[in-house]
Order: structure tokens, then sequence, then C-alpha cells
């Protein structure tokens, strides 16, 4: 080749490295926190990629040797470990996986392109000479000139089909792999990690054993052996098929895992419900009717004190005191009044649970429930309602609970809303937050903010299973700093 050409071929590697670069930001960004933001963070690491590789090449040049081989890509591969760790927040186990993955799907696209398009180039070749023979100076100048533009050209061919493969791979990875979130045993690390470092040890294979030396001239393999032009890249296909398969069939399982660690506490909180129900109905209709033979008790003994009015001093101070005493206990017996009164005993009792015990964290929680009525003949079980506003005021008391410890001035309320029309019941449930949340474009739900993110959006997802059983449906929204969450439920025929 010229010396233009081999410039070219240089300046060509460097893109194409450098779109390598642009692959990693957005592969590792998918996945990690970066350190910085992310749009100047993206930019900043393919540049420093790029001059990471490069000069990983100039001074450790590329080589057929064994030893060399293997030495040099396990110091590449730690030093990209570096790398990611400069760049990102990746203290954690999917790292391994991730630049393994990484790596392997790198190799594998650049020897799938390489093998394939060999055989391809050859036969331009013979073409071109066949085409412009070499009869004269002229002819020699325009047959050079031909070969040159045709080498470029498959060079360029060659790296944007290893960058087709590379990206649609990675971008493959990035989607399948939905539970970002989701905290891997080392049995599911290793059941993905295996195909990514076998495609890996593969590649460095490939690597070793592809250049013959027979009468002094240097041979590719699948040159000797042409049978090897469709094997070699069906192995490589099979073997980055194999990553992407491993991912989605993990995802598959994290997904029935969530699925069954939802099921399992949703039907932990319907038994709950199930059995107190019948035992606050009857332990506070026991109180509503002590409450009402005690006022009349009380009412009877103050008319009597009151009719006594020929008392001696003495025995009026006494009256007094009694007085004062069943003025006491008459307020004490106020106080077991319920506060809230939606129709449904099993949502005023739930209510008042909640709201006692958000109390002991915010004293000035002002919790709204005025507009949360429900009919008596309602059809819908009183524990199904009772799960979903259960799991809707965890959240909401969370969010709030996190508000205060934040803005301590800040206002605290939640609102909870009920309304029919026709056959679908509406509840809607409205609370204050610090206005943060994270959002993965995954995910249905926001998730939780708290450290273990493994079961985050249960108590949503409960929720969702709830109203699906009426075929209803949940939705969220965001108003500046109050969050919203509407479910809708269709009311069952009583017929």
């Amino acid at each position: 080749m010229s010396n233009s050409v081999t410039i070219i071929f240089e300046l060509l590697d460097v893109v194409f490295v450098l779109f390598q670069g642009y692959f990693l930001q957005y592969y590792m960004g998918s996945f990690l926190e970066p350190r910085g933001r992310r749009h100047q963070m993206g930019v900043c690491l393919a540049v420093v990629y790029t001059l990471f590789r490069k000069g990983l090449d100039a001074i450790w040049p590329p080589g057929y040797e064994g030893i060399n081989l293997l030495g040099k890509q396990m110091v590449s591969f730690a030093l990209l470990i570096v790398f990611v760790l400069c760049f990102y927040k990746a203290l954690c186990s999917i790292t391994i996986f991730l630049t393994v993955s990484f790596q392997a799907v790198r190799d594998i696209s650049v020897y799938i392109a390489v093998i394939l398009l060999d055989k391809p180039a050859d036969l331009i070749f013979a073409l071109w000479e066949w085409g412009t023979g070499k009869e004269s100076g002229g002819d020699i100048l325009k047959w050079l000139g031909a070969m040159n533009i045709s080498i470029v050209g498959l060079q360029i061919f060659r790296i944007l089909f290893a960058l087709l493969v590379m990206g649609i791979s990675l971008r493959k990875i990035v989607k399948d792999f939905r539970e970002k979130d989701y905290r891997m045993h080392k049995s599911e690390l290793k059941f993905i990690l295996i195909p990514a470092l076998t495609g890996l040890m593969l590649c460095m294979l490939l690597r070793a054993v592809m250049v013959t030396v027979e009468q002094d001239a240097t041979i590719f393999l699948y040159q000797k052996y042409p049978f090897l032009v469709l094997l070699l890249p069906g192995v490589l296909f099979l073997s980055l098929l194999s990553i992407l398969q491993g991912v989605k069939s993990l995802q598959e399982i994290a997904g029935l895992n969530r699925e069954k660690n939802s099921r399992v506490i949703l039907e932990k909180q319907v038994e709950s419900m199930q059995e107190h129900m019948g035992e606050l109905e009857r332990v506070y209709s026991g109180v509503r009717s002590m409450k009402h033979d005690m006022r009349n008790t009380l009412a009877v003994i103050s008319g009597l004190i009151s009719a006594s009015d020929s008392m001696p001093p003495k025995e009026l101070q006494g009256n007094k005191e009694l007085t004062a005493y069943l003025s006491d206990l008459m307020e004490t017996m106020n106080q077991l009044e319920l506060p809230f009164h939606t129709g449904n005993s099993i949502v005023d009792a739930l209510l008042h649970m909640k709201y006692y015990e958000a109390l002991q964290s915010i004293p000035d929680l002002r919790l709204s429930a005025e507009q949360l009525l429900f009919p008596k003949d309602l059809p819908i079980r009183g524990y199904d309602i009772g799960i979903i506003l259960g799991n809707a005021l965890d959240n909401a008391l969370e969010a709030c609970v996190r508000l205060k410890k934040q803005e301590p001035e800040a206002e605290a309320f939640i609102r909870l809303i009920s309304f029919q029309k026709g056959k679908l019941l509406f509840l809607r449930i409205e609370n204050s937050f610090n206005g943060s949340l994270i959002r993965k474009p995954q995910s249905e739900f926001p998730v939780t903010a708290k450290k273990d993110r493994e079961l985050h959006g249960i108590g949503l997802v409960n929720i969702k299973h709830v109203a699906e059983s009426y075929e209803g449906a949940v939705d969220w929204d965001v108003a500046e700093r109050m969050f919203i969450l509407a479910v809708m439920l269709k009311v069952p025929s009583t017929d």
C-alpha cells in the first residue's frame, strides 16, 4: 500500500476507535451512574477511550504470538476496568459483565467483518486486475489507483459493518436488560458472564491460530481452508447470540422472581386484611355500642347531679369533683371516635392506624379524606380497597418523611379522593414530595429511593394487580411537587 493509503487507514482506525468509545459510554451509561454530567461525560469518555486504545497499540504493537496476545488482552481488559471506574460509580458485580461483554462484542464484530469481507475483497481485486490490465505505464498507474481506492473502500465497508454489528448487539443488551437495578446472585452473574468470556476467549484463540507461515509467506487460516470463511463467522455469530440470549433469559428469570415476590406480598396482604377485617368490624362495633351505652349512663348521672341543688356544702364539693371526673371521662370517650368516616369501616380503621403512625414522624402532617366516600352497598371487597389505599398511603408517607427531612418547613400533606361514574370507581391519592423521582426507561413506575431496590415498586405493582382484577388500571403523574396516583376499578355487577 502507498503512504497515502496507510495514512487513510490510520485515520479510519482512529474514527473506528472513536465510535467504539461512543458505544462504550452509551453502554456503560445505561447501567451505571456517571461521576459527572452525562453529556459532558459521554464526549470526554469517547475521546479518552480513543487515546487509551491508540496509546496501547503504540506501546504494544499487534502481534500473533500466544504470550504476547494473551498479555496484551489481559492488560487491555484491566485498564478498561480502571477506565470505567474512573468515569462511573461502578463498584458493583454487574461491572464485570459489562466490561467483559463489551470487549467480547467488540472483538466478535471485528472478526466477523474481517472474515466475511475478505473473499469479496479478493474478488474485487481480481476484477480490477482483469479489467484494467498492466500493458503500459499509464495503465499500471490507473490500475494502482483503482486498487488503492478499492482497498480504502473495502476498509470503510469493514468498519461500517463491524460498527453495525457492534451497535445492534450492545443496544439489544441494553434493551433486554430491563432490570438494571436487579441484584444478581453469583450464580446469575456466572450465567451471563460465561457466554461473554467464551466469546472473548474464542476471539483470542482465532487471533492466535489465524495466521500461518508457509514458504516464507504469511497466509490466513481461512485462505488455506476456504470452508472456514463461512464456518468461523457462523461460530462467532452463535457466540454473540449466546451473549444476547443469556441476558434475555436472565431478565425473564428476574421478571418471574419479581412477579413471584409481588404475588407473595399481595397474598400476604390479602390474608392479613381478611384476618383483621372481621375482627376490626367486631371491635369497632363493640366500641360504638359501648360508647352509646356509656354516654347514656353518663348523661343520666350528670342529670341527677345537676338536679341535687339542696345538698350540704360538704357533699356539694364532692359533687363538683364527681362532675369534673365525669366530664373528663366523657372527653376520653369522645376520643374513641374515629376521625375518618368513608362509609367503609375497614378503610376508616386503616386510615386511623396509618394517620397516627405517621404523626410520630410528621406531627404536622395534614391528611385529608373528606372526599373519600364509599356507598354501603359497593360490591368491591373491603380488603381490596384496603390493599390499594394501604400501599398508596405507605408510599405517600415515605415521600412526606423524605420531604420533611430535607425541608423541615415544607408542608406535608396527603389527599384522598374517590368518586364513581357509572360502573367505574376512581381513587385518587395526592401527596407532597421533594420533587425528585428516579425514572428508568423500561420501568412502568418510579424507582424507589431506598438502597434495596430489588423489590422496588412492589406496592405499586400490587395496586396494579388489584386494579386489573377489577378490569381497571393504574396511572401516575407529577404536578410540580405533588405526586398523583390514580386508580380505576370497574364495579362488579350485583346481578
